[in-house]
């Protein structure tokens, strides 16, 4: 089964970090990548850019918008995630609560659909 772990945090946050604080939490993100590739469970992960760089597209009723970030309505961003393949959801959700990234934003666990209809 494969699940998404979605690292998330307040926009600004990283950036707010002191450089000793933000290099000891990237160490300790990559300490558990680690811990994920060890026990067989990790396809892949990355950590993404800030949303200054991000753009948003949106074609509703026919009228494309395109907005470049920073999205100041955003409550949280994206900060990074880890595509993983577990025996389970309970499995997944093991490594999940043993993300460090949920003692400074949130840590979501999503299954992958087959389809987007389930």
């Amino acid at each position: 089964m494969s699940f998404m772990l979605l690292m998330m945090e307040a926009p600004g946050n990283r950036q707010a970090r002191p450089l000793e604080e933000g290099q000891a939490a990237y160490a300790r993100m990559m300490a558990f990548q680690e811990k994920l590739r060890s026990a067989g469970v990790l396809v892949t992960g990355e950590a993404l850019k800030s949303d200054d760089n991000a753009v948003r597209i949106e074609n509703l009723g026919g009228k494309r918008t395109v907005s470049d970030g920073p999205f100041t309505e955003s409550k949280e961003i994206i900060g990074g995630f880890f595509l993983l393949n577990c025996k389970s959801r309970n499995e997944a959700l093991e490594f999940a609560m043993a993300c460090p990234a949920s003692e400074w934003g949130i840590v979501e666990l999503r299954e992958i659909a087959s389809s987007c209809y389930e």
